[in-house]
Parts: C-alpha cells; sequence; structure tokens
C-alpha cells in the first residue's frame, strides 16, 4: 500500500484514505457495535482485544512506525482516518495513546527495541503524563526531569473514568523495572503531545459527525402531531446551524492532521485551532443528538450516551479548549487579557 506524501496538504481525501477508512469501518461494525460497547459499562469488555487484533491484522498499530521496523510507514492523515472512524463508534482502543502519542515519542528518540513490538500489536504503550494514565498499556514511557524511561512491571490501580471506553488508572511505579530510553526527550514528549492533541480533533469531528447524522435519519422518521418532526422549521434551523459547525472542525483537523504530516510550521497553530474548536464541536453535538431523540436519547440502549462520554473526556484529555486558546494566543502574540 502506497500511503500519502507528506508534502501533500490537500485537504481532500484521497483513494488510500478512502479506501483506509472503508477498511477501519468494517471492522469496527464486526467488533464494536454499540449494544457490545455498552457491554464495557457493565464490566464486561468483548470489544478492545478482538478490535485490536482486528486493528493489527490491518496493519493499523505500526501506522506511524516507519517501514525499517516493521511499520507502515504512513503519516498523520492516515492515523487521523483510523481516530474519526474510532470516534464515531465510541469504540474502545489504545490506538490514540499507544498507535500515536507514544509511537511519536519513540520514533523522534529514533527508538529501535520497542517500536517494533508496538508496529506488531504484541505490545502497547503510553506516555505517563500526569496522573491518571491512560490503558492499556504493556509499557509506560515515564519523563523524569529531561530523560525517558520505559517502564515494565508498575502497579496499576484502575479508577472510575466518565468514559469507560477509555479506561484510566493510577500507577505505582515502585520496583517496576525501568530503562532509559533517551535522556534529552522533552522536545519529543512536546512533539507526541502536539501530534495527540492535533489527531485527536479528528476523533472529536467522528463523534460530531455520527451525532448530527445520526440526528437527521430519526427526525426524519419520527412523528408528533401527525408530521414528521424535521419538518419543523426550528430544528431545520438547529440542524442547518449544527451541520456547519461539524463541516468546519472537519475543515480544522483535516488541516492540523496535513501540517502535522507535511512538517509545516503552521503546524502548532493548526493544532490548538482545531483542539479547541473541535472539542466544543463534539460536545455540542452530542448534547443536540441526545435533546433531539427526545426519550429515547436518554435510554441506555441507545447509543447517544457512548458519544457525550466520549466527546465530554476527549475535551480534558490532551488540554481543555481553554488551554489551547491560551497557547494559540502566544503563537500569534495576542496580549493577554487584562
Amino acid at each position: 500500500m502506497t500511503f500519502t506524501s507528506p508534502a501533500d496538504v490537500s485537504l481532500l481525501a484521497d483513494d488510500v484514505e478512502t479506501d483506509l477508512r472503508a477498511s477501519v469501518r468494517k471492522a469496527i461494525d464486526k467488533h464494536a457495535p454499540p449494544e457490545r460497547v455498552n457491554g464495557v459499562y457493565d464490566g464486561s469488555d468483548d470489544v478492545t482485544a478482538p478490535l485490536w487484533s482486528a486493528f493489527t491484522e490491518l496493519g493499523l498499530p505500526g501506522l506511524l512506525v516507519p517501514e525499517s521496523l516493521g511499520g507502515a510507514g504512513a503519516s498523520a492523515r492516515e492515523a487521523a482516518a483510523v481516530l474519526e472512524e474510532l470516534g464515531r463508534a465510541a469504540a474502545p482502543s489504545p490506538f490514540l495513546t499507544s498507535s500515536v502519542v507514544a509511537t511519536t515519542v519513540l520514533v523522534a528518540l529514533g527508538d529501535t527495541e520497542i517500536l517494533p513490538t508496538l508496529a506488531s500489536g504484541e505490545q502497547t504503550a503510553a506516555l505517563l503524563v500526569g496522573p491518571p494514565v491512560g490503558l492499556p498499556a504493556d509499557v509506560l514511557l515515564v519523563p523524569e526531569g529531561n530523560a525517558l524511561y520505559a517502564v515494565r512491571g508498575a502497579a496499576v490501580s484502575p479508577v472510575s473514568s466518565l468514559d469507560m471506553t477509555r479506561p484510566l488508572a493510577d500507577v505505582d511505579l515502585d520496583g517496576a523495572e525501568r530503562t532509559l530510553v533517551s535522556d534529552d526527550a522533552s522536545a519529543a514528549i512536546d512533539a507526541a503531545l502536539l501530534m495527540g492533541a492535533g489527531l485527536l480533533a479528528a476523533e472529536q469531528v467522528g463523534v460530531a459527525r455520527w451525532s448530527l447524522e445520526t440526528t437527521i435519519a430519526y427526525l426524519k422518521e419520527r412523528r408528533q402531531f401527525g408530521r414528521i418532526v424535521g419538518g419543523f422549521q426550528a430544528l431545520k434551523h438547529r440542524l442547518a446551524d449544527l451541520y456547519a459547525e461539524v463541516e468546519q472542525a472537519d475543515a480544522a483537523a483535516r488541516y492540523a492532521a496535513a501540517t502535522l504530516a507535511s512538517g509545516d510550521a503552521d503546524a502548532p497553530i493548526a493544532v490548538h485551532v482545531a483542539a479547541a474548536f473541535c472539542s466544543e464541536v463534539a460536545v455540542h453535538a452530542a448534547e443536540e443528538a441526545i435533546q433531539l431523540h427526545g426519550g429515547l436519547g436518554m435510554t441506555w440502549e441507545h447509543p447517544a450516551h457512548l458519544h457525550l462520554k466520549r466527546a465530554k473526556a476527549d475535551a480534558l484529555l490532551l488540554g481543555s479548549a481553554e488551554a489551547h486558546r491560551a497557547a494559540l494566543a502566544v503563537l500569534v502574540d495576542l496580549p493577554a487579557p487584562s
């Protein structure tokens, strides 16, 4: 498979991205339908492992790993396509934490020991940037000062999470095996967090688009007072406004992924814009989905609650919208508020 050239900054999907998206959606539809994802909240996770196995067969864990280390040598654009599909399904997967953030750190540091195991899907990794940490993870990448250590065998204590499809845990590193990865990892960690925030925006677009499309489909069928609910002018205006928001978010996320893929100097600005905007659009779209589905949207069986929880959790995962706006203000030399 030939992937997009890093120099290509077009926002339009090419054939490779389209085919990749279709393959990912097929795997998610098979292994992570809403009723099985719902089971995660009842303590029965029969989704994560089968879906990760399917992703491994597609070569997705190694999407950003160089070909010389067993990966696909793809770019942020392809990874963004995967995350958008994960957002559409609110599906549990370590793809963001392991295949994007942790992988980006290790690639930047020139690692050749851990990356092959991540590319094969044999192991997963997570960057420990503060308690609690996202799971699952076989290897924790732990910053200490400017250094970065790979830690195995840490004691893990799961904690409650609003989005149980992205489980969290407190970690005790005492007595765990650790190996120095680099004594100068600060720049690599910053690059990985920027990549993570930029591609998380794609997942948020997936959440928002599912919410919009599902709501439109429902309102085309739901009748009230003898009329199709979607025919009411007030609802048409709300959906039109939401459609505009989702399309704007999609453009922002695609541009962020394109600049990350090409190494464009505009990447930090593009990422902070996308992260701030897409975060709020995802929450708004998910809230609208629940409200416009009426009583159905409040039921446990309907997947709207899964998408609202994912949107709310994503809004804090790699920085709040306010934090990204503050970072953006510094980059574009806006004056501090008085």
